[in-house]
This record gives C-alpha cells, structure tokens and sequence, in this order.
C-alpha cells in the first residue's frame, strides 16, 4: 500500500454496476489517501460531475445506459483535466487504442492486480503536481525581483528575522503588516523556503489586483459553464498551492463574500469551484499581508473580526524605511550589486549621494530604493554615483519641518497660496470651504507618502470617509487615480 504524502490525495469518481467493485474502491481508496464518489451507471456519473469536480474518473467500459467510452467523450468536453481510466472485462486492440485515442489517460482489464492500479493512480497525481509546478514556476518567472534576501541589520530587521525562525516551521497562518513597498511578499518568501513545505509551491496573488467579479474564480476555480465565458474548467489559485503555500497580499482588498469562503477554508481545509455543490479538501498554509489597518476596517464593517483573528495567529510588522534609515547604505549597496551587470568593478556611491539617500522621506519604502538605484546605475554608466544620478528628491526630504508641518505650512497649488501662515485662506483668493479641505487631504496624503490609515488618522476621520474623499478628489481630477 502507498504512503501518502503532501498533496498526493486524489479526489476519484468510480462508476462501475458491479457492486461488490463499488463496495471495494469505496472501502480501499481512502486507505491510500484519497476521496472517492462510486456511481452504479454513466449518467450518475455525469450528474457526479456536475456537482463536484475530480481528478480521476474511473469507468467501466460495460454499464446500463451509457458506455465508459460515451462517458469518456463528454468528460473530455466537460473537464479536460480530469484523467479518465477506462476499465474493463472485455478488453481488445481495438477499445483500448479507442479509449486511448479519445484522452483516455490509461486502459485497464478486468481483473486487474491492486498494485497497477495503484501505480496509475501514482501517475495522475505526478502529474497533476508537475502541471502545479510549472504554473507556479511561470508566475515566478514573470514575478521574480531576486534573491529573497533580507537586508539590514538594525534591531528592526533583526527582529522580524528572528520572528521568521521561530514560526516559519509551524503551520501557522501569519498576517504580514507594512507600508507598501516594505517587502511582505520577501518576508512571505522566507516563511515558505524555511518551513517544511519548501519542495513544494510558492503562489503569491495580489488580491487588489483581481478582478473583483473574478475574485472567487481565481482563488477557488470554477467549472465550465458556471458563468459567461467560463469556456472550460480552471483550478484556483488554492489547488495550485496544494501541498505548499499560498500567499495573499493586499487582504483588505478582497470582499465580504469572499472573506467567508476564505475563512470557511482555515476552518475546514475545504474549498469548493464556482458553479459546484460539492467540496474538497486541500492542505494549503495561508501567509496574508496587507498595508491598511484591518482594525479599522473592522469597526467599518469592512473586515470580518472572525476572520481576522483566525488570519492573526502570528503578526509580522515591517517597518518603514524612515524608520531603519541605518540598514539604507546596506540596501543600496546590495541593490548596487543587483543591477550593476557589467564585468567591470563597482561603481562608488559617493558621499554625496548617500546622504541624500539618507535625506529622502522614501514614501515608497523598500521598492523605491530599488528603482532609485537602478536608475542610478544605469545612468552612472560604471562611473560613481552622484546624486544627480538618482531621482528627482526635491521636496520630499526628511526633516523636522517636513514631519511636523502645519495646516499653514503644507500646500501651494497654481501658483497660488491656498492656506495662508495664520491658518486661514488668503483674502481675494475664491477659494470654497470645500476647495480647502480638498487641498488639505491630498496634502496630508503626499505627506504620508499615500499611506492612507496614517492619514486618516492625523485627518481624524475613519478611513472609509478618506476614500469617500478621495473618490471626490479623483472625480473632481485634483488627484489622478
């Protein structure tokens, strides 16, 4: 008898009207691991499908109604990634290259010895995880930023390394908090590669960035037909990572209905398609992360308190990179070493230029370091590095008076001052209540470097009414969106 091992569990269809074999397959398959549906004819078989989804279809080639071969034909039409064993006691040359020919995974006769079926089914399932794999691969691919390497050694730094030792080993779901651009999906990485599930699949999926009317179908999959233009079946983003881990990023984004089925999973392990009636199970470890304060998403029903306490078994907060500003000569040099290609030596960071990388407010944390210094590199041609090789800094420097600016202080738009120094608009100026307060809301956010929670906090609203604000603010074209 097989060992199981991680994501080797095959969800199997038996259709046969013998039903001692029926008793049998119901019996010994999930010995071995797998779920298994028996049916006495095709059509039962077919109504399986339409209600579930399966990795194996297992057909006999003599039933009531219709043949294993007349199965066989519509499952390839309905679920193409379901592989189909036709077995039978009345084998020929003939049936069994037809079967074949029609997509038949593999041909079996009655009797058949445990040990091939066994060996068949092991098949499927390499398969089904090499069709994982090169999925996964192909989005690392169009994905990958480098080695997930953690850089910087202030206390900071070093606590979130030591946090990662300690739990990376475990099963634990972990929320991953930071400013965008801090590198969660990094932190997510070293979860992965050091806990036990490294051989197996690492899928990252920005949840901001889904569709939000594909939302469920990317991350649970779908069968054909379940909507318009749902041509054929697809796995989920969760099958995908069975057996290794899941990673979602921007968590806050997904919606209401979503969030039930995802929290529905860590309570069960159980996930179910889009347009199907019947569960399955896969072993999946979910890391989520997120930039928006789920807090106060909660007390603005946006987030489900359930669901938060069952994501935030562990919690990892990046810090900013204002806040290490003593790791960013070890970031820049590192990323120096990333995008200098030639064969010549390094090109030097002058003093210059560290300073003013030590100046800049860096709004967009980790990430925006990185283009800094690819640009720089780029332009410097192997030369050292001056500042006037980096971005454009002006006006976005770290200083006291840029930290702690007043209402007075903070904006100058069209050439006009829209606050005066004593607080109020200046005389003569036209400008609306509303015109102000526009103003002084996208100013707090240029301060905050787009962090919204950060801004709707010094603004002293809840943060759904900043994004009310910001709608106003992009419809009224004072801010692209």
């Amino acid at each position: 008898m097989t060992e199981r091992t991680p994501g080797g569990c095959l969800r199997i269809l038996f259709a046969d009207d013998e039903s001692h074999l029926r008793e049998l397959m119901q019996m010994e398959l999930p010995r071995l691991g797998h779920d298994v549906t028996v049916c006495p004819d095709g059509m039962s078989a077919l109504r399986a499908l339409e209600k579930g989804s399966f990795d194996v279809a297992l057909m006999d080639m003599r039933m009531p109604g219709l043949t294993g071969i007349e199965v066989l034909g519509k499952i390839r039409s309905i679920c193409p990634e379901t592989a189909v064993i036709i077995l039978t006691g009345h084998a020929t040359v003939d049936t069994a290259v037809q079967a074949l020919r029609l997509g038949a995974f593999d041909y079996l006769t009655k009797p058949c010895k445990w040990a091939e079926l066994e060996s068949i089914l092991s098949r499927v399932a390499e398969r089904r995880d090499l069709t994982h794999k090169a999925t996964v691969l192909e989005n690392r691919l169009k994905q990958a930023e480098g080695a997930p390497l953690l850089v910087g050694d202030g206390p900071s730094m070093t606590s979130v390394r030591q946090l990662i030792d300690t739990i990376a080993p475990t099963d634990a779901s972990v929320l991953i908090l930071g400013e965008t651009g801090t590198g969660k999906e990094l932190v997510a990485r070293n979860l992965h590669d050091r806990s036990q599930r490294h051989g197996g699949s690492f899928v990252p999926v920005n949840c901001g960035a889904l569709p939000e009317n594909l939302v469920e179908s990317e991350l649970f999959g779908h069968r054909k037909g379940a909507f318009t233009g749902a041509e054929t079946s697809r796995k989920g983003l969760f099958e995908v990572a069975n057996g290794g881990t899941l990673f979602l990023d921007e968590i806050g984004e997904l919606n209401k209905s979503v969030q039930v089925k995802l929290l529905r999973f860590l309570e069960s392990g159980e996930i179910r398609r889009v347009g199907e009636n019947e569960p399955f199970r896969v072993d999946v470890r979910v890391l989520c992360a997120t930039h928006r304060d789920l807090s106060e998403m909660i007390n603005e029903d946006l987030f489900r308190e359930d669901l938060y306490f069952r994501l935030n078994t562990f919690e990892i907060h990046l810090p900013s990179l204002r806040e290490r500003r003593e790791d960013i000569p070890f970031l820049a040099s590192h990323m120096l070493k990333r995008y200098h290609r030639s064969q010549g030596p390094l090109p030097e960071l002058t003093q210059a230029t560290m300073d003013a990388l030590q100046e800049h407010f860096w709004p967009g944390n980790v990430r925006e370091l990185a283009n800094a210094m690819e640009r720089a590199v780029i332009l410097a041609g192997g030369r050292p590095i001056l500042p006037e090789h980096l971005p454009n800094f002006s006006g976005r420097r770290m200083s006291s008076q840029s930290a702690g600016s007043s209402v007075g202080q903070l904006m100058q738009s069209s050439g006009k001052t829209l606050i005066s120094h004593s607080g109020h608009a200046p005389a003569g100026s036209n400008l609306t209540l509303r015109d102000v307060e526009m103003q002084f809301i996208q100013s707090v956010l240029e301060k905050h470097g787009g962090n919204k929670p950060f801004a709707a906090k010094e603004l002293g609203i809840s943060l759904k009414t900043l994004y009310n604000k910001i709608n106003q603010l992009q419809n009224s074209g004072i801010i692209e969106e």
